[in-house]
């Protein structure tokens, strides 16, 4: 990152804390993680701690921002982010500091407890009786996906087609009389969107938040984590309370389909903006498609 986006993202952020939360100036600015955006933990001049988000550049072609508002208000309601003080109306966003916060990884996110806490806290977001009216349609933004991606001259994979076509069957078989009903979601919970401080658990940002198969959310976690069987078993009995029925599990295993079809296509919509790091991302996405493809074939003829 250049000096002169850092000189002006902590312009705006100071701008922001100033007109927003009535505070004086910045005394310290540290960059934090992130794929797309600039996020920053900044210490205000009375020593409170925030977390400032700016968004990258291209993120407003797949992104609606207003929807986004939505989903994080919710999970502030339901309790499962940190407190949100300023939402602006281009995905500027400004949260109270998770003291001691700890982002988790795929060693810590395999752990028993943080399982179990993973499994209640997406239960409670799913359950929580509330309809966003935001959709997380994943085959129609695949589509979107493609468009920008033949717009933007990025050369699709080869066997792209077929692979393609694989997705689509299971999705149709597996729809065929058994249509789950649409929950509030997370729908990108990776690991470094877990955060813990002590004992408790946050899932924080939800760009890409909205209604959709709640074992979205459980796929997503396994795969980000890479979970074993033992662990995949640990999330969906946490989760469910009871036991799991087949046509669940084969849910659970096609939605890990679904995801990394979805973001091999978000990756390569990256690539003009991020290049050779996105290329490689949507790849190893791409990679491990076809091979759970092979293993979710090797399943049913069983």
């Amino acid at each position: 990152m250049s000096e002169n986006v850092l000189h002006e993202d902590l312009e705006k952020i100071g701008g922001l804390l100033r007109s927003q939360l009535g505070l004086d100036a910045i005394r310290d600015a540290q960059r934090l993680g992130g794929l797309t955006n600039r996020t920053y933990r900044v210490t205000a001049s009375d020593g409170a701690e925030y977390v400032c988000r700016v968004p990258g550049e291209g993120t407003e072609q797949m992104i609606v921002r207003s929807d986004e508002r939505v989903s994080t208000q919710l999970a502030c309601r339901v309790g499962i982010d940190a407190e949100l003080l300023y939402f602006g109306d281009d995905g500027t966003k400004i949260t109270r500091y998770i003291p001691d916060a700890v982002t988790m990884s795929p060693q810590t996110m395999g752990q028993p407890e943080h399982i179990r806490q993973a499994a209640e806290i997406l239960r409670a977001l799913h359950t929580c009786g509330e309809d966003t009216g935001v959709p997380f349609e994943v085959f129609q933004m695949a589509d979107t996906y493609e468009r920008v991606i033949r717009d933007n001259h990025v050369p699709l994979y080869d066997d792209y087609e077929q692979v393609k076509g694989q997705v689509m069957a299971i999705k149709q078989a597996l729809e065929a009389g058994h249509a789950r009903p649409l929950v509030p979601c997370h729908n990108d919970p990776l690991c470094e969107n877990w955060v813990t401080s002590g004992d408790r658990m946050y899932l924080v940002d939800w760009e890409y938040a909205g209604m959709n198969d709640g074992m979205w959310d459980l796929a997503d976690v396994s795969i980000e984590a890479a979970y074993d069987q033992e662990q995949d078993g640990m999330l969906l009995d946490a989760y469910f309370g009871r036991p799991v029925t087949d046509h669940e599990k084969r849910t659970f295993l096609a939605n890990k389909l679904y995801l990394d079809y979805l973001w091999t296509l978000w990756g390569l919509t990256r690539v003009p903006y991020d290049g050779e790091s996105m290329e490689q991302y949507a790849l190893e996405r791409y990679q491990r498609l076809k091979e759970n493809l092979r293993h979710y074939a090797e399943k049913e003829d069983k």
